[in-house]
């Protein structure tokens, strides 16, 4: 269990680090490097990569260790039309179930997604809306599937933070559409919440592979493939 609750801290740590593009894609990491910065064996090192392997950040080659996941438009689609499948499923589970505290949460996040929208912190940005989504499916008693949501939020974070840091129009639309969400799942209006992620994660999907498209031009380092 020791070893499971170090692995879990050196994969969140690792996990931040790749979203705010300090280990920017194609880096190596070597477990030898990781485990003496964390004061830790190799075997936590690598189960935190192997679950970040899981969750399409970190790639590993055999013979060669592990890597940073490049950017690729075609992941992110994969991870986007697989998100357009499941979380509005999840939605429609979960928010009859939805309680008073669960809402009180909500309107939270959401004041903390204005804060950090006011102050261009696309990084805050990022896990803020990873746990907002997740709070409006945690009652869907759906653990994989939810778990699944929570390894594609944590993917495409990477993409939209990209898109998101040139242009703050996209943010404030997020804003807005989260708001009506949470408002229309508070009201018991569930389908007309399900149906509003629906086009929330198609407009995501539809607005980033043009940006991706935009940038195609980019170089080799920037890690796009």
């Amino acid at each position: 269990m020791k070893n499971r609750t170090i692995a879990g801290s050196i994969g969140s740590e690792i996990r931040r680090r790749i979203l705010d593009g300090r280990y920017p894609a194609g880096s190596q990491l070597r477990q030898d490097g990781l485990a003496a910065e964390f004061g830790a064996s190799r075997i936590p090192v690598r189960e935190a990569l192997f679950q970040l392997e899981a969750e399409g950040l970190v790639r590993i080659h055999p013979h060669r260790g592990a890597t940073v996941a490049p950017l690729s438009p075609a992941d992110a689609a994969e991870a986007l039309e697989l998100r357009g499948t499941l979380e509005p499923r999840l939605l429609s589970l979960s928010a009859p179930r939805l309680t008073a505290e669960d809402f009180a949460r909500a309107d939270a996040l959401l004041e903390d997604y204005a804060a950090a929208l006011r102050d261009g912190a696309t990084a805050r940005w990022g896990a803020l809306n990873t746990d907002l989504h997740l709070l409006l499916y945690g009652r869907a008693e759906r653990p994989r599937a939810l778990a699944l949501v929570g390894s594609l939020l944590a993917e495409c974070d990477r993409y939209t933070r990209l898109q998101l840091s040139t242009d703050n129009a996209e943010l404030e639309r997020a804003d807005r559409e989260h708001r009506e969400i949470v408002r229309l799942c508070r009201n018991g209006h569930v389908s007309a919440a399900c149906a509003l992620l629906t086009d929330h994660i198609d407009h995501v999907a539809a607005a980033l592979m043009a940006f991706l498209g935009e940038t195609s031009g980019l170089t080799k380092s920037a890690g796009i493939v």
